[in-house]
């Protein structure tokens, strides 16, 4: 259980400079009005918390609101901005690249601002990595393509090589913009900054087009994503109806959680089988995937079937642990494996069929933002801003409760959010895809139950 203190943001100093963006205190006179210290999103906005917190009489546990403040921290004409990106592509880099330089060219008036080329790496000079000045004239239009404007990488860097950077071209903020290993950096940033002494923010802003960061509803680029991905579905499930005994089968993104898969499902409702990394199920016998899936062809001549990438990885008989650069677990390809398990079931028994297998993750993470997603990278940007230079650190802008909010990178970096087999929304892919609880043949539950 969280306590109030675990959501506590740091504070580099006290607030002295006004703010350049002339709003309100008062209510009624048609002016936005800036955001108090006390303002507070509720972890838990339900009667139950309510009640619970007035009877033992103890704080509800909270989240500082993100918003723009009366007083900053930072003077705008002599702050200097750097901006990065890193880890894999995902929809919605560019329009965060953008948001951050308009809001802080524009809104705050903050004039120098630079792009680190090629992620971390950026830093590190034995890389020799160009640095851009970026400007609203030169990120105008970037939003409109996707993949990210400034490259990326991934991999492990040196902290305080990082910071050394940093104090040697004068940086205030730094904006980092990634996912759970680029977090991890940031707030190795952080620390270093903290040890040094040194008046630093670092803010990120969390990117993972899986949708699996800890106390955020959700991530940029997420809804692209599955909205991409319902496209292909569509297609897919023409394919498998186009021939007799038809067999599509998707893999889509999802290393440990398996949220692009689920929501695409859902919003196509033609999938017939849906697998998740959350999920344990076995390939044979009564209760097995190959049974069920025979019986759907049996009975219907065609079935969809959904993978996520981190699914079944027990499966596999190499055990062994690889790691890529930013230290994530190497997966097998449970797609290829599905696909040849499958060919190997109905080769065997002599049955006819036919199979597509796709797996368009590399054409989705390179996509652009769809207008939902730029929308919400421009409004994570904006308080992103808004954060750092009122001289909060180590922070990454969230969202929780449909409001943008100000979180600790520890407690986002804490644990993976995942489907919970057991919440609403495995309840309504069962609902809709009409496949079995489980694949495990020790499941009490029924054998089947196809549309």
């Amino acid at each position: 259980m969280y306590n109030s203190e675990d959501f506590l943001v740091t504070r580099l100093g006290n607030n002295t400079v006004p703010s350049p963006l002339h709003l309100s205190k008062e209510t009624g006179d048609g002016v936005f009005n800036y955001i108090n210290d006390e303002d507070r999103v509720l972890y838990k906005p339900t009667l139950e918390y309510f009640n619970l917190c007035e009877n033992e009489n103890i704080k509800p546990v909270s989240f500082e609101k993100a918003g723009p403040k009366e007083k900053i921290y930072f003077d705008p004409n002599k702050t200097k901005v750097a901006i990065v990106t890193c880890g894999g592509l995902c929809p919605g880099l560019n329009n965060v690249i953008r948001g951050l330089v308009m809001q802080l060219y524009n809104r705050y008036g903050v004039k120098r601002i630079i792009g680190i080329k090629y992620g971390y790496e950026g830093f590190i000079p034995e890389f020799n990595h160009d640095i851009i000045d970026l400007t609203p004239e030169m990120v105008e239009d970037i939003h409109m393509f996707g993949g990210s404007f400034l490259g990326s990488s991934r991999g492990h860097q040196d902290p305080a090589m990082i910071v050394d950077a940093l104090e040697r071209m004068n940086i205030n903020i730094l904006f980092t913009i990634g996912g759970d290993g680029t977090l991890r950096g940031a707030q190795a940033i952080t620390e270093e900054v903290r040890k040094r002494k040194l008046k630093i923010a670092v803010a990120g802003i969390p990117k993972t087009i899986d949708n699996d960061i800890n106390l955020i509803e959700k991530s940029f680029g997420f809804e692209t994503a599955f909205t991409i991905a319902s496209d292909i579905l569509r297609g897919a499930h023409n394919e498998a109806k186009g021939a007799y005994n038809g067999i599509a089968l998707v893999k889509l993104m999802g290393r440990e959680s398996g949220f692009i898969a689920a929501n695409a499902a859902l919003a196509v409702q033609e999938v017939n089988f849906l697998i998740v990394p959350e999920m344990e199920f076995e390939l044979h016998g009564p209760k097995g995937f190959l049974h069920i899936l025979r019986k759907r062809l049996e009975r219907k001549n065609h079935a969809l079937i959904v993978v996520a990438e981190g699914a079944g990885q027990d499966l596999f008989l190499d055990k062994e642990i690889k790691n890529d650069a930013s230290g994530n677990i190497k997966f097998k390809d449970i797609g290829i494996y599905l696909k040849e398990k499958i060919k190997e079931e109905f080769d065997n028994r002599k049955i006819r069929y036919s199979i597509k297998y796709i797996d368009p993750s590399y054409i989705i993470r390179s996509a652009a933002a769809n207008a939902n997603d730029s929308l919400f990278c421009n409004l994570l940007a904006q308080n992103a801003v808004h954060g750092a230079m009122a001289g909060r650190t180590g922070f990454i802008a969230g969202y929780w409760n449909s409001q943008f909010t100000l979180l600790p990178i520890p407690m986002a970096v804490k644990e993976k959010k995942k489907i919970s087999i057991e919440g609403e929304l495995w309840s309504n892919v069962l609902e809709t895809t009409g496949q079995p609880k489980s694949f495990k043949n020790s499941s009490d539950t029924e054998i089947l139950r196809l549309k």
